[in-house]
């Protein structure tokens, strides 16, 4: 017997009643153990192939890594649409729309996801020359990359269905799968690279393999441990039907995504700019540049965990026409952000040589270097921080251009402006300025697209009515077996923009 809409959205993280302050720091923080988890994962990887293969191999690896991110940015793009998307349905305890869009979205990312597989598997060798890998570790890159296109199904579907999960407001389950994958990729990357006990000997692709195989098993159990729980967001019998993909919400969920998944482009783009400039420095001034951005990694995570739980907990009050709940959230979510953000660049500066010691051994002169561009840059994350509370706010309203043409804005005329005009008065620290000015520059920008009012107007992020009741419709039937489940194709057309 299908449980009630109430009482299986109360089985998940009511964001629209529950304090904002408490339910605010209890979501973002498996968020954040999440992102510590996937992180630490890749530098395990990175440790076990550098020690047990070399240097060759580790450099080999960077190129899979590069095209793993890149195709993974997209998919959160996409995935963070249907959160927002799945938020609002919540918020109005419209559980049949919220479902709908879980099946549109994951129905669409099967397919698509194997056909990346197949195609990156026959074209890794044009991959890896277009990317100018250097001859002599083209054919450890291209068995790494191969089993890395394998793996990609499994990556991105455990992207957008953590996603999906956390706009029905459970992070715990996220969280719980993430460390399953993190673990059984760090137990099995030795005993495939070197083929202990039964395991064949692989070298670098059993590096790729084990993190295939820890994909594909950690998608797996939570897929079962959903349907064991009952989680709200399960499609069973005729409601499976909701994998074909509704058009409509595709469509949303597209254009939507797209710019998302591009600003992770832009940052990336704009990175590589910098470290061009950087490595005219010298080697001593790279490898310092290196080790810090590592700590910059970790000291960002607080602010994108943020980010992503003040998006859930808004999309949820949007759809439920909470308006004073989401200026309250996006308030606790800056304050938090300032905090947590400033406490670890504290913690930071305060153990910076050690830190730095991590990445460059005891006596490297590039230590030194690392700790200064720390003192003059890292300051820059709580700007940081707060801009990512203001993004995540608009984004659950469905506004995401202009958060890409201030990322634009700043990564480049701005960042790039400092770090050029700036020499002839600064010399080198100009580079390491300009991380803080472009940071600064972001967070204004986003202050006036929040406080500016017009992203509040109406939900791009939302479906007609009438839609709603036909989704609802079709839901409650097909678990009778009476009706297609997929309803919305003869539904009124949705006004899908502004």
């Amino acid at each position: 017997m299908e449980r009630s809409a109430e009482k299986q959205i109360s089985s998940s993280t009511d964001l629209t009643t529950a304090p904002i302050n408490r339910a605010l720091l209890l979501f973002a923080l498996p968020v954040l153990g999440s992102s510590v988890l996937q992180s630490a994962n890749g530098s395990f990887d990175a440790v076990w192939v550098g020690r047990l293969l070399g240097t060759d191999a580790l450099a080999a690896t960077t190129n899979g890594n590069l095209i793993m991110f890149l195709l993974t940015t997209f998919g959160f793009g996409f995935g963070m649409a249907a959160t927002i998307l799945v938020g609002q349905s919540y918020g109005r305890h419209d559980i049949s729309t919220a479902r709908l869009v879980t099946g549109t979205t994951v129905g669409a990312f099967i397919p698509l996801s194997i056909v990346i597989a197949v195609i990156g598997w026959f074209l890794a060798p044009d991959v890896l020359n277009l990317l100018g890998t250097q001859a002599e570790i083209e054919p450890l890159a291209r068995a790494y990359l191969r089993v890395t296109f394998l793996a990609m199904p499994a990556i991105l579907m455990q992207t957008i269905v953590m996603m999906t999960l956390r706009g029905s407001g459970d992070a715990i389950t996220p969280l719980i799968f993430m460390g399953l994958a993190a673990a059984l990729d760090v137990i099995l990357n030795p005993l495939l690279i070197l083929g202990l006990g039964p395991m064949p000997t692989l070298g670098i692709a059993g590096s790729a393999l084990a993190t295939a195989i820890a994909n594909y098993a950690s998608l797996i159990a939570m897929l079962v441990y959903i349907y064991r729980r009952d989680l709200p967001l399960r499609l069973r019998g005729n409601e499976l039907r909701g994998l074909l993909p509704d058009l409509k919400i595709l469509r949303v969920i597209f254009v939507k995504g797209l710019p998302v998944g591009i600003q992770m482009i832009v940052v990336s783009s704009s990175m590589l700019t910098m470290m061009r400039l950087v490595n005219r420095e010298g080697v001593d001034t790279t490898a310092a540049f290196g080790a810090t951005q590592q700590l910059w990694t970790y000291v960002q995570m607080p602010a994108m965990a943020l980010g992503a739980a003040v998006s859930a907990m808004v999309a949820q009050n949007i759809g439920a026409n909470l308006w004073d709940r989401v200026s309250c959230i996006t308030r606790s979510g800056a304050i938090y952000a300032v905090l947590m953000t400033s406490a670890l660049i504290l913690f930071l500066l305060l153990a910076d040589r050690q830190a730095l010691e991590v990445f460059l051994g005891t006596d490297s002169p590039a230590i030194p270097i690392g700790q200064h561009i720390g003192r003059v840059a890292t300051w820059g994350f709580v700007a940081f921080g707060v801009s990512m509370v203001l993004f995540g706010t608009v984004r659950a309203n469905g506004q995401v251009v202009w958060p890409l043409i201030i990322l634009f804005v700043s990564m480049y005329p701005v960042r790039l402006g400092a770090a050029f005009g700036l020499r002839g008065w600064l010399g080198g620290d100009a580079l390491w300025i300009s991380f803080p000015v472009a940071m600064v520059s972001t967070l204004i920008m986003a202050s006036i697209l929040y406080l500016q009012g017009s992203w509040r107007k109406s939900s791009s992020m939302d479906l007609d009515a009438r839609e709603r009741r036909a989704a609802a419709a079709a839901i409650s039937q097909t678990a009778e077996g009476t009706m297609p489940y997929n309803a919305l194709a003869s539904a009124p057309p949705a006004v899908l923009s502004k």
